[in-house]
């Protein structure tokens, strides 16, 4: 396993990563992004390493999007880490959020779970950060590379499915986040496709997030992720 790892790693290291990606560094990119949700089961749900787990991630991603982006110019506007059409995707993903802010708190009312506090604030400005790292990985590189392959290609739907079935996954056992990242994967996934921009997804991912924590989890991420460092 171990060098076969290595392997994968050398290979990595010496392709040519010039405009246009070859169809083996963009499956090399997908294989990173599921090594990183299994870190991400092993790290923060076994270990209960979170707030480490993240920090490494994201350096580790920042890196390696900085690394691409030395190679290559364009990289990041094909991605979608742009700004040309940030106002045009806000407007699409607008009235999803605004539904999907009614639901959480009409289910959070049902199930008495609603839980006001001021740590959600904290929340609402530092989780974007992560919710675009994780739309980069799961929507910009999985789904992005594989409705780009030359090799095979992929119908829409069935890349939006496969996105959303691997982003679902990543959140067991929690069967609110299977539901809730699954639906929120088909239609970011559509979005992004229709017209790439990371930046949106990200902020609305961070936000609708931290919301369901409060609202249909009855849960206080701040507390579990920072305040144990603080004491």
């Amino acid at each position: 396993m171990k060098q076969k790892l290595t392997k994968y790693l050398t290979d990595f290291s010496n392709l040519n990563l010039t405009r246009p990606a070859s169809d083996k560094v963009r499956l090399l990119e997908i294989l990173a992004v599921i090594i990183t949700g299994v870190g991400k089961f092993i790290f923060m749900d076994y270990l209960n390493w979170r707030l480490p787990f993240v920090i490494v991630a994201i350096l580790f991603w920042s890196l390696y999007v900085r690394y691409r982006y030395k190679k290559d110019s364009q990289v990041l506007k094909d991605w979608g880490f742009r700004r040309d059409n940030f106002k045009s995707v806000l407007r699409l993903v607008l009235p999803f959020a605004m539904v999907t802010i009614v639901s959480f708190l009409t289910i959070g009312y049902f199930q008495n779970t609603l839980n006001p506090t001021w740590h959600i604030v904290p929340l609402l400005i530092t989780y974007p950060i992560w919710g675009t790292v994780q739309q980069f990985l799961t929507i910009g590189i999985v789904a992005g590379n594989l409705s780009t392959l030359k090799s095979t290609k992929l119908n829409k739907i069935v890349v939006i499915l496969i996105t959303a079935i691997l982003f679902s996954l990543v959140h067991y056992p929690s069967i609110w986040l299977l539901i809730g990242t699954f639906i929120l994967a088909l239609f970011y996934g559509y979005i992004y496709l229709k017209s790439k921009n990371l930046y949106v997804l990200g902020l609305f991912h961070g936000w609708l997030g931290a919301l369901f924590y409060y609202t249909v989890l009855n849960q206080d991420p701040f507390a579990d992720v920072f305040l144990k460092y603080l004491h």
